[in-house]
């Protein structure tokens, strides 16, 4: 996971705070019940406000994330893809190597032979 703070994180950290907050705060509020209904009645018309803020907030951040997969995807397939082929032509020559030793080996012994 990253570590970085993103903006979209901190306005939903931000909408969400202010949300709770108001609500202690009129739970709290030296107001009449009356007044206190009403003001929680104004809040509530704002919550579908708020809550399509914090939607949009986290659709921003999953396309983000989704895009960041995506090239993180394409940059560990190209560097599979070099490995493989590393180990491929190195595997290659090995045995190459290993097919010029037993040949030397094999005219060694038979010119020791002769």
């Amino acid at each position: 996971m990253s570590k970085k703070s993103s903006p979209g994180a901190f306005f939903s950290g931000l909408m969400i705070g202010g949300a709770i907050g108001t609500v202690v705060g009129l739970l709290v509020a030296p107001r009449t019940g009356k007044e206190t209904r009403k003001v929680i009645k104004k809040s509530a018309n704002a919550l579908p406000e708020l809550a399509e803020d914090l939607t949009t907030s986290i659709q921003l951040q999953a396309d983000r994330l989704s895009e960041s997969t995506w090239e993180n995807w394409e940059d560990t397939l190209e560097r599979l893809k070099l490995a493989i082929a590393t180990g491929i032509e190195t595997s290659r020559a090995t045995t190459r190597a290993t097919k010029l030793d037993t040949n030397r080996d094999l005219n060694s012994t038979v010119t020791d032979r002769l």
